[in-house]
């Protein structure tokens, strides 16, 4: 009797002392543990950065950068999920600074601008102005969205990225409004990438995405696949989640953006790691495999919607979200609220690289958004 008690005690201690992605792999931890890791991750970024005005350094490149590129324009996106969760009104304070400093503005504060990466602030800016409905805070994001909707070019997303810099802007204002043709020019421009460019940047036989023209085949993986690099996707799956978050039922081409998330989801939970996370090259362990935090977010930011929503089958992808988001906070969240494991800003599994725990990136907002929107996805779970 007594051995069988050591025992017991010796397997007790063992599963305290285990790796919160190891000994509650099989469950979600409770919604105010959840709770707690957004606000530690989000205050320490926030402590980083008590100006969100301040330009962006960037040493090796020798310059700095606006602070409403889409770096931080991700981080908003973010901050203002959790915001939707946990109203804070030093969360809703530090938005609004932001937009205010740049005067509602795209990058540069051109309303002229093609780039989706300088328009990407725009999505903050509309979530901001349903707050606050102050006609202002919309004028340079209507007059760039009445640009692209009243020209015929529909090529500018040559990258994948920037479906979700642009699409979300787009389908917001037509909701905002009820003019259609912004949600139908980011649909006709989401087309374009998805079935024309290089003959279509989306593999609906693999259910996954080319990041551009230059990883269509015959380009190959080390390993001989195709290359599909993780975050890349994960922007895809951020941008039909926020487009369909915001179309009613019934919404023209809403079925399509519904069909691609669930393909995507349905790829992405057939090649997760063991651990948890998603490697870097989403098909090729080889090359640069490893833990990596920000496609592996936007991953369990699409699945957890999706199975809110009713788009998938619970029983499925509630053990791939809930191993997902355990192997984020108890392997990649330090004590004080930095994210480890984030690839820095790039194109392909090498940029970037080592990504470790301890590594920085170039870039230290935009994973931290990521991040937040994940949370307060699997916080409504």
């Amino acid at each position: 009797m007594k051995r069988i008690t050591t025992v017991a005690i010796v397997l007790l201690t063992a599963a305290i002392w285990l790796p919160v992605s190891a000994a509650s792999i099989d469950k979600l931890p409770p919604r105010k543990e959840i709770m707690k890791t957004l606000v530690k991750v989000n205050d320490h970024y926030i402590k980083q950065h008590p100006d969100p005005l301040k330009p962006i350094p960037y040493p090796s490149r020798k310059k700095e950068y606006e602070a409403n590129i889409w770096t931080r324009g991700v981080y908003f996106e973010g901050l203002m999920a959790l915001h939707s969760i946990f109203p804070a009104n030093r969360y809703l304070d530090y938005a609004t600074r932001w937009a205010e400093g740049f005067k509602w503005g795209m990058r540069r504060d051109d309303t002229t601008t093609r780039n989706a990466d300088n328009y990407c602030c725009a999505q903050t800016y509309i979530d901001l102005y349903r707050l606050t409905p102050e006609p202002r805070r919309l004028t340079k994001t209507r007059a760039l969205a009445n640009m692209l909707a009243g020209t015929p070019q529909v090529d500018d997303w040559t990258w994948i990225d920037a479906i979700q810099m642009g699409l979300p802007v787009l389908v917001k204002m037509t909701v905002e409004t009820g003019d259609q043709r912004y949600a139908e020019k980011g649909w006709e421009m989401y087309e374009w990438s998805r079935d024309s460019l290089a003959g279509g940047l989306f593999n609906k036989k693999e259910g996954l995405w080319w990041r551009d023209k230059d990883f269509v085949p015959p380009y190959k993986s080390p390993g001989g696949s195709n290359c599909y690099w993780s975050r890349g996707n994960g922007w895809v799956v951020a941008a039909l989640v926020k487009a369909l978050d915001e179309l009613p039922a019934g919404a023209p081409h809403r079925d399509i953006y519904e069909k691609d998330l669930v393909a995507m989801c349905e790829a992405l939970a057939n090649c997760q790691r063991e651990d948890g996370f998603w490697n870097v090259d989403l098909l090729d362990p080889t090359n640069f495999g490893g833990k990596e935090l920000t496609g592996t977010a936007l991953f369990v930011y699409g699945m957890a919607w999706g199975v809110r929503n009713g788009l998938l089958d619970r029983e499925k992808y509630m053990p791939v979200i809930t191993k997902a988001w355990n192997a984020m906070v108890g392997d990649a969240v330090h004590e004080d609220g930095r994210l480890g494991y984030v690839q820095g800003t790039g194109k392909e599994p090498k940029d970037g690289q080592p990504v470790t725990f301890d590594s920085v990136p170039d870039f230290d907002d935009f994973g931290t958004g990521c991040f937040l929107l994940a949370g307060s996805e699997v916080y409504r779970l």
